[in-house]
């Protein structure tokens, strides 16, 4: 009786709760629709985009936003 007890015990304190990996689903699926829609004007409109220089590093600043959102939450959700 008491070893049964016992490993009840050890059980339930092992136990973890499941983490909710909602906020790596939602910065991933951001991640995909930006890079999807970024391929998308780029391919159409290959020989004038990005236009400037300024407009080239600010998509490059708003993708590496997102990849570190992406790997953070999915670092934080396990």
């Amino acid at each position: 009786m008491l070893a049964s007890l016992v490993l009840f015990a050890q059980e339930t304190l092992h136990v973890e709760e499941e983490v909710s990996k909602t906020p790596f689903y939602i910065a991933a699926s951001a991640l995909v629709a930006f890079a999807l829609l970024l391929s998308a004007v780029g391919i159409a409109r290959h020989e004038t985009f990005p236009p400037s220089r300024a407009v080239a590093r600010g998509l490059s600043f708003v993708m590496l936003i997102l990849v570190a959102a992406a790997a953070y939450t999915a670092v934080i959700t396990g």
